[in-house]
């Protein structure tokens, strides 16, 4: 008989994610709306530099984002959230390429305002998505990324997702080409990264100066099947 896959037993299609808030200690991921436009738009304006891997932007004025954050609030895949740091909108991302079928989910469309950057709240922000797709059933969770984009290829091993290969000429992004790095998790890998996030984001990991005690990426390292080279 030739070689199959191991049967997968006692599990069903997860559901899509829906619109319930996703909360922590650090931040609060809503559903993005326009409403939120003026404040993500404070935290974006003058930094252009934060859509060089974007498939769009940046804008030329806080009408044009806007009118960009209006047309993204319909969507269900990709499924973008804001995120708020003691009720402020200060970044957003998304779930996408959602496949409850194969129980598949990727984690995208990242933009953090500077003032987010390297902090608590910024990667609380990712556990709670990475959390909130195990938990709901999802099997596997993917971080994709242009391969030049080298902070994003660091955040995905930080959070434990391992490296699985380049995708080369995969994509044309704003007439350029893109090399796709690809990182995932699995669900059997959750419950260590789940005791690994909840270990550094517990208060007694960081000093009075707010500086971390334990880094994210010691405590994630065992877990991670590869690396990028």
């Amino acid at each position: 008989m030739r070689p199959l896959g191991a049967p997968v037993e006692g599990w069903a299609p997860p559901p899509a994610p829906g619109d319930a808030p996703m909360a922590g200690r650090y931040c609060r991921l809503e559903r993005l709306s326009a409403a939120h436009a003026p404040a993500l738009w404070e935290g974006f304006a003058g930094e252009d530099w934060l859509w060089d891997y974007m498939p769009s932007g940046p804008f030329p004025d806080e009408a044009a984002f806007t009118a960009w954050v209006e047309s993204l609030t319909p969507s269900r895949d990709p499924l973008f959230y804001t995120i708020l740091v003691e009720g402020r909108p200060m970044g957003m991302h998304s779930y996408l390429r959602i496949a409850p079928a194969a129980g598949s989910i990727e984690l995208g469309n990242i933009c953090l305002s500077p003032a987010l950057q390297r902090t608590p709240a910024a990667t609380e922000a990712f556990t709670l998505m990475i959390g909130g797709a195990f938990e709901a059933g999802y099997r596997r969770f993917e971080w994709k990324c242009n391969a030049l984009n080298a902070p994003s290829r660091r955040a995905a091993e930080r959070l434990g997702l391992s490296f699985e290969g380049i995708f080369r000429q995969a994509l044309v992004v704003k007439g350029r080409n893109r090399d796709t790095a690809w990182y995932a998790a699995i669900d059997s890998e959750w419950p260590a990264l789940k005791a690994a996030y909840e270990s550094w984001l517990a208060p007694e990991n960081f000093g009075a100066d707010g500086r971390q005690i334990q880094r994210l990426s010691d405590l994630t390292a065992p877990i991670l099947v590869a690396r990028s080279p």
